[in-house]
């Protein structure tokens, strides 16, 4: 068991995933046979492809290094960036932590979610983006499937940014995830300012889609486009749907290390993993940074991870011919 086990985390002091490893750095030390230091390695610049290039080619095989990834990291592997140099078929998953989202519109195009549905298929509908290929696309993908008319105007430097021109009626829908959602989209829909649609959804350890137990009230994507079409959704665009939003939401933070790593070291970070987060205490501490959202772990996690990002040719060709037929967006 190594002494130390430093841990690269492709993105800046502060951010998201920063704060979500560190928050895990305690837990998994804990947990794992002779307590050994986790030690962060923030290598930030490409959206986290740059430090992932690196950990790809410079990390050691003995179990003493891991790498800490996002759907940012996960998207450009699936859609072949130029720029991406790892493959995750290199690195096996310990851990991963889901988020949810839920799609939200304007009073204005109806009173309810089945109005605004209704409403726009006839009009066309702003959606303020931070680039076509990122978090938001499995969420146009999903109005696409929906009959959404929509103009994806890109550029937002955060999903906050999004909301904000939302709020100042710049946009006529948005999308926010769980955390966001609560503080500052919730007040929003009390008020009447804002009507949810639907949530995406989570994975269930199955590999369904099921409702979000953030939202047990809301649809799924799923469920309404069975309510709307009476049947589930199918094809190339569902079939892009369901990688995007696998990759991005339920593993949407994994913790990985290569393959060929010792088997017993896999084992045992999988096995620390397990014996912390079903404890109360995990729950409680985990709620502020993680939701109502219980860690995948292990070979589940493993059969999702290769489920999400094995992106077949024919769906990636639909995916390239969509974003610039309806989006003007090349990848």
């Amino acid at each position: 068991m190594p002494d130390t086990i430093r841990w690269t985390i492709p993105f800046g002091v502060g951010g998201g995933t920063d704060v979500w490893a560190r928050f895990f750095t305690t837990w998994m030390s804990d947990h794992i046979q002779g307590n050994p230091t986790l030690v962060i390695d923030n290598v930030p610049g490409g959206g986290s492809i740059n430090g992932s290039n690196l950990f790809a080619m410079r990390a050691a095989a003995d179990g003493s290094q891991w790498i800490g990834t996002s759907a940012s990291t996960q998207y450009p592997a699936m859609l072949q960036d130029r720029r991406v140099r790892y493959n995750y078929d290199d690195w096996t998953p310990i851990l991963a932590t889901p988020t949810g989202g839920v799609v939200y519109a304007q009073p204005s195009l109806g009173d309810s979610a089945e109005e605004v549905l209704s409403a726009v298929t006839n009009q066309r509908v702003k959606f303020a983006v931070q680039s076509h290929t990122g978090l938001e696309l499995p969420v146009l993908i999903a109005l696409d499937l929906l009959g959404a008319d929509v103009q994806a105007v890109s550029g937002m430097r955060s999903r906050g940014e999004g909301r904000l021109a939302f709020e100042r009626g710049e946009a006529d829908i948005d999308f926010q995830t769980t955390s966001a959602y609560f503080s500052s989209v919730e007040p929003l829909v009390e008020s009447g300012r804002a009507v949810p649609l639907f949530s995406l959804g989570v994975l269930n350890d199955s590999g369904e889609i099921v409702r979000d137990p953030a939202f047990p009230d809301l649809p799924t994507f799923n469920d309404v486009y069975e309510t709307l079409h009476g049947e589930a959704p199918s094809g190339p665009a569902a079939e892009a749907y369901r990688k995007f939003f696998a990759s991005g939401f339920t593993l949407q933070k994994l913790i990985l290390l290569p393959s060929d790593a010792p088997a017993d070291l896999i084992q045992e970070y999988r096995e620390a993993a397990q014996r912390f987060v079903d404890t109360e205490a995990f729950k409680d501490a985990a709620m502020a940074q993680l939701g109502p959202y219980t860690p995948v772990v292990g070979e589940i996690v493993e059969q999702h991870l290769q489920e999400a990002m094995s992106l077949d040719d024919a769906t990636r060709q639909w995916l390239v011919e969509w974003l610039l037929e309806q989006h003007g967006a090349r990848i």
